[in-house]
């Protein structure tokens, strides 16, 4: 989606007082030297602001996770009902994604980074005045929604920071740039928790409270120390040579399964836990303290998927990881019938661990796949191969970002059925397995099956 035309000089980037400050019109991230003396310094400073706005972003886009739990009796509202408050966010989520990519190339990453930044404020300024027993639940319904402006954040900031890192770094700097805005979900949680340890579950106001501070912190911080990229561009037809790749619609279906996973997880596992071992956790607070772990620990290996991949391949990656979650879903399954908690929990965090992973190795096979693929199309002109390969991949990333992020919608609507039809979420769990299995056999045929087929390296 965005391809870099290297132009004049870098100096203007850091020379207070041109008037350019925050406009770098020379980023050659894959020359060793301008890396070593100038590139480096300046993508990590990105790094960190884009990690911690993104971070504020992901919370922003959980609070329904941790809302639903403040929603007792005098609300008025059943378990469905809670379910859909958590699956309306991460379907404006969803949608916003690839929009908010393409912001980056059209307005500069500095900018939007900005602007994504304060139109948190879109959600979380009403929450803060209107979360009150009485409220109608069509209002809960509008705020819910708004929030998923957050979902629409980590889009912009993942193609952001895939600008200023060369090949050989971008699995590390994007697996960190996404498990720091991952981390924004046990985050809420955590001040959820604190809430209801201190003030009580009459006060869910004060959860989005808490984050306007942060809000306008991130956009101020944006403002001071992020940069902007001019010769990022939109490449004219990028996104529809993407939309007709197949490989964009296989990337996609395993971004389901993986960050999809994560967040529909993130966002439902306090109800679930409520649901499944009512006796257990009788109170919002029993299962408050339970429910940021497995998004917690998810978030932390996201880095690890993403290092495990440059080492050993993406889609090997991939392919096990994904055995490993049905195995897992298996597990939950298991405990689930048998009524064994300690079980239950494990599985459920194994969940969180490998869809963590697995979003880690999803990331770092997407340019992986057109690095293989671009001498091919451009046979011995390496510098059209690699425009076509960076254009590809910004577009594949939008794309899979917005359509691997419909899962979470899927999760919990899932849960929602389930527990409507069955009384438990078993039948959810075994559509869990059957989607994880068909990823397993998607890698092999496509990534990994030997053959002519198969693509070197990723």
């Amino acid at each position: 989606m965005s391809t870099l035309a290297p132009t004049p000089t870098a100096a203007d980037a850091e020379a207070p007082g041109t008037g350019r400050r925050h406009r770098i019109d020379d980023w050659r991230p894959e020359d060793p030297t301008f890396w070593r003396t100038t590139g480096a310094p300046v993508a990590r400073r990105n790094l960190w602001v884009s990690i911690f706005a993104e971070h504020v972003g992901f919370s922003v886009w959980s609070l329904w996770s941790v809302t639903v739990l403040f929603l007792g009796p005098e609300y008025g509202i059943d378990p469905a009902g809670k379910f859909l408050l958590t699956a309306v966010p991460a379907a404006l989520g969803a949608v916003l994604r690839l929009p908010y990519t393409l912001a980056v190339a059209r307005f500069g990453g500095r900018n939007w980074t900005i602007v994504s930044a304060l139109l948190l404020l879109v959600p979380t300024v009403p929450m803060t005045v209107l979360l009150e027993p009485g409220v109608s639940y069509s209002t809960l319904m509008v705020l819910a929604c708004l929030t998923g402006v957050g979902g629409g954040n980590f889009a912009s900031s993942m193609a952001n920071i895939n600008l200023f890192f060369p090949d050989r770094l971008k699995g590390r700097a994007l697996g960190l740039n996404a498990g720091g805005g991952n981390l924004g979900v046990p985050a809420v949680q955590l001040v959820g928790l604190a809430v209801l340890a201190t003030a009580g579950a009459a006060y869910p106001r004060l959860v989005p409270a808490v984050y306007l501070p942060l809000i306008v912190l991130a956009a101020l911080a944006s403002a001071r120390w992020l940069d902007n990229i001019p010769a990022a561009r939109n490449a004219p037809g990028a996104l529809r040579a993407a939309a007709a790749d197949r490989h964009t619609w296989v990337m996609s279906l395993l971004y389901i399964g993986t960050f999809g996973s994560f967040i529909g997880f993130g966002f439902a596992f306090g109800q679930v836990l409520q649901l499944q071992f009512a006796e257990r956790f009788p109170t919002p607070v029993d299962a408050a303290w339970l429910t940021f772990l497995g998004p917690l620990i998810g978030s932390l290996v996201r880095p690890l998927g993403g290092q495990l991949a440059d080492r050993l391949g993406g889609a090997l990656v991939t392919f096990w990881n994904f055995v490993a979650m049905a195995a897992g879903a298996a597990l939950v399954l298991y405990a689930a019938r048998d009524r064994s908690f300690g079980l239950y929990l494990v599985g459920f965090l194994a969940l969180f661990v490998l869809s963590g992973v697995g979003n880690g190795s999803t990331y770092k096979m997407i340019p992986a796949i057109f690095r293989a693929r671009a001498a091919d199309e451009h046979g011995r002109d390496p510098a059209a191969a690699e425009r076509w390969a960076r254009r590809m991949t910004g577009s594949l990333i939008g794309i899979a970002g917005a359509v691997g992020a419909s899962g979470g919608v899927l999760v919990n609507v899932a849960f929602r059925q389930s527990f409507l039809t069955s009384g438990n979420a078993d039948a959810a769990y075994l559509a869990f397995i059957g989607w994880y299995g068909f990823c397993v056999v998607l890698t092999w045929v496509v990534y990994l099956r030997p053959g002519r087929t198969r693509l070197a390296g990723v």
